[in-house]
């Protein structure tokens, strides 16, 4: 039995299209793989490699040794989506037979009229866009207007940027919380999402307060039943707005990817029994959505050179996992996430080395293993865990 689980969640870390991606326009998406062959000086991430990244991921210019460190295998998403709620929740055992809302030519008139009027005043926007774009298109004129800039993008999100010096951040997350209360039944969209910016035209720049304002999870989770029997279950980055705090009994946010790094570091010098679960999101925020691709390779090698801290501070009976919750290929024209598989990877010194998984049929996989390997029982969650298969 583990005593404790650090689940690590490289955002949008994607590794090949789904069988269906083509019903989500991400036929050829790959976004590890196209990394590694389009980025400027490839994609140097040998400890990833070793760990068995380089058993599912063609990596040029890594030695890959004969065999890996850690169990490794690529898991295929279930539900209907592709974006990061949809992910995470089935990685806990939530597998949606439909897909959130989603909105590619803005919010009907019955809810952005609601909207406005809860809060008071009229909004700008209205339309699937990028969040970088839209600011600098609308930027002057919300500075202007003090009107927020409501936006959307391929998934199931409603989001609102706002200048902070205009609308003060507190007063966005109000106009957040109006939203999600409105956005129920055929409108329950995913996420609502503040996105506060500072900064003057052609010069605006998102902040770290940005805040999610997720729906609760249809049903229990894994989390909910670590945490009923008596495990920490302690969030590290956006994970707890994911869940809207279901089943989360400590909560470690974080902003940028180095952040969330050093609060898992800091955690496992920390005595205490359960599951971290955090989430890494630079590599979609920053890069994916942006199609950066040698901003998410530098991002990918970051986290890398930081593995060998992580690995040597697990104790004795620790395990780390290694996954993601969709993909963001930087590589195509597109900037929205990916229909992709996932990689999985675990390792510890009570894990078998080079252990081959396959193909998950199922994300939730992943959360009922988690909960064998930390001895909590599970009933009525959608999965099947691959524990037997990993322990020494």
């Amino acid at each position: 039995m583990a005593k404790r689980v650090f689940l690590i969640v490289l955002d949008s870390a994607g590794i090949g299209a789904l069988p269906d991606a083509r019903l989500y326009g991400d036929e050829g998406s790959n976004t590890l793989g196209n990394i590694a062959a389009m980025a400027e000086g490839g994609l140097n991430t040998p400890h990833l490699a070793r760990l068995g990244l380089g058993k599912l991921v063609s990596l040029p210019g890594i030695e890959v040794p004969a065999a890996a460190l850690g169990a490794y295998g690529r898991m295929a998403e279930k539900s209907c989506g592709k974006d990061t709620t949809t992910g995470h929740w089935e990685l806990m055992g939530i597998v949606l037979s439909r897909p959130f809302p989603t909105y590619p030519y803005g919010f009907p008139p019955e809810v952005i009229g609601a909207f406005e009027q809860r809060i008071g005043r009229k909004t700008l926007g209205n339309k699937a866009a990028s969040g970088t774009a839209i600011i600098e298109e609308l930027g002057q004129e919300h500075l202007l207007t003090g009107y927020p800039i409501v936006y959307t993008s391929a998934d199931s999100v409603f989001q609102i940027a706002a200048h902070e010096d205009v609308i003060p951040v507190a007063e966005l997350y109000r106009m957040c919380e109006i939203a999600r209360e409105l956005l129920a039944g055929e409108h329950a969209v995913g996420r609502v999402i503040a996105r506060p910016f500072t900064g003057t035209p052609g010069n605006f720049t998102r902040t770290v307060r940005r805040h999610d304002y997720s729906l609760k999870p249809p049903g229990r989770t894994v989390l909910d039943f670590l945490a009923a029997a008596g495990r920490e279950v302690i969030a590290v980055g956006k994970i707890k707005d994911i869940f809207a705090g279901q089943g989360i009994t400590r909560s470690v946010p974080t902003g940028e990817n180095l952040a969330g790094i050093n609060a898992i570091l800091d955690l496992l010098r920390r005595d205490f029994s359960g599951l971290v679960f955090a989430n890494l999101v630079d590599f979609d925020m920053k890069y994916g959505h942006r199609n950066d691709v040698n901003g998410y390779a530098r991002a990918l090698e970051e986290f890398d050179s930081y593995l060998p801290r992580i690995m040597d501070e697990l104790a004795g009976d620790d395990v780390l996992v290694i996954t993601a919750d969709h993909g963001c290929d930087p590589t195509t024209a597109s900037t929205d996430h990916s229909r992709e598989y996932v990689p999985v990877i675990v390792y510890g010194n009570e894990i078998k080395p080079d252990t081959d998984l396959g193909t998950r049929e199922s994300f939730a996989d992943l959360g009922l293993t988690v909960a064998a390997l930390l001895d909590v029982g599970i009933e009525g969650i959608a999965g099947s865990s691959f524990a037997s298969l990993i322990r020494r």
